[in-house]
C-alpha cells in the first residue's frame, strides 16, 4: 500500500507549503529508505501523527509545544536539522513564542534560612577540665593535706583519647549538621509546597519546562556541559527530547538520565505535600 503524500509532492496545488517543514520530513524520510512505521517505532511518535505531520496537518499534536516536540524528533531521525524544521514550523504558525522568565512565574513569599549548627568547643572544654584539676588540687594543699594523692587527680584529668577524638568528632559533628540542613530544606520546600529542580547536559537536549498549571517556565535547547536549576511552586512537567544527554536532580535527589540516548521523553514531579487536584 502506497503511503500518503504531502502537499508539496502534489504539483503546483503544493506551492504555497513549500517552505512548510511537513513535505521536508516526508522527502527525507523517503530519502533514508525509512517507513512511517520504521520512523514511529524509534521516535514514539504514532504513525498517525507522523503521517499528520507530513500533510502539515497539526490538529492532532495538542498544541504548538507538542508538535515542535515531535517535529525536532523526526527531524533527527531523518536526517534533518531539528532546529531548521522548527523554525520552518514557526514561521509558517507567524513565528517562534516569546520565550518566558522563570522568575516571571515563581517567585519565593521568603528567603529561606538556614540555622548554622557549630560544631563542639572541645578547646574550651580541656582549659575547663584543667582548671578543676587545678583548683582541686589548691584546696586539697590548703586544707592541710601534705601531699596530694596521685591517684586522684588522675581521675579528674582530661582522657588523651578525647583530644585524640576531637577530629573525628568535629567531623561527625559536620556530618550531622549538614544532614540536619538538609532536613530542614525539605521541610521548607514541603511547607512552601516547592519542586527544586536542576537539569545538567552532557549533550545537546531539547528541553521544555512547565509548572503544574501547564504555563511554561523554559522551552529551548540544552548544550553540552550546561546546567541550570529552577524552584517551581506546587509541581513541574517536563518535556526531554535526548532523554539520555540529560541528568536530572529533584528535590536534592539524584535522578540520573530519565532514559536512553534519542529517546523524548515526558517526566511530571510533583512538590512535597502537593496532591493535584
Amino acid at each position: 500500500m502506497s503511503e500518503p503524500r504531502g502537499p508539496a509532492e502534489a504539483g503546483d496545488g503544493g506551492r504555497a507549503g513549500e517552505h512548510a517543514p511537513g513535505a521536508a520530513l516526508a522527502a527525507a524520510r523517503r530519502a533514508a529508505g525509512l517507513t512511517v512505521g520504521q520512523v514511529s517505532a524509534r521516535t514514539r511518535v504514532r504513525e498517525a501523527l507522523i503521517y499528520a505531520i507530513e500533510r502539515d496537518d497539526y490538529s492532532l499534536c495538542g498544541g504548538d509545544f507538542y508538535a515542535r516536540g515531535h517535529i525536532r524528533a523526526i527531524a533527527r531521525e531523518v536526517g534533518l536539522d531539528p532546529d531548521a524544521m522548527v523554525q520552518r514550523y514557526d514561521d509558517m504558525r507567524g513565528g517562534a513564542p516569546t520565550p518566558v522568565r522563570a522568575s516571571a512565574v515563581f517567585q519565593a513569599d521568603r528567603p529561606i534560612k538556614l540555622r548554622e549548627r557549630r560544631s563542639p568547643n572541645w578547646s574550651m572544654a580541656m582549659v575547663v577540665a584543667l582548671a578543676i584539676v587545678v583548683v582541686f588540687g589548691v584546696v586539697r594543699v590548703m586544707g592541710g593535706s601534705r601531699e596530694v594523692p596521685t591517684a586522684d587527680v588522675r581521675k579528674v584529668s582530661v582522657p588523651t583519647g578525647a583530644a585524640e577524638g576531637r577530629g573525628g568528632a568535629a567531623r561527625a559533628g559536620d556530618a550531622a549538621a549538614a544532614r540536619k540542613a538538609e532536613a530542614a530544606r525539605k521541610a521548607e520546600r514541603r511547607k512552601a509546597k516547592i519542586v527544586d529542580l536542576e537539569v545538567r547536559a552532557d549533550k545537546p537536549s531539547f528541553l521544555s519546562v512547565r509548572d503544574a498549571d501547564g504555563r511554561p517556565v523554559f522551552s529551548g535547547t540544552l548544550s553540552a556541559g550546561q546546567s541550570t536549576s529552577w524552584k517551581i511552586r506546587k509541581g513541574v512537567r517536563l518535556v526531554i527530547g535526548n532523554a539520555g544527554a540529560v541528568f536530572l536532580q529533584v528535590n536534592g535527589k539524584e535522578l540520573g538520565a530519565p532514559g536512553p540516548l534519542g529517546q523524548t521523553v515526558q517526566r511530571t514531579f510533583n512538590a512535597p505535600g502537593f496532591s493535584p487536584g
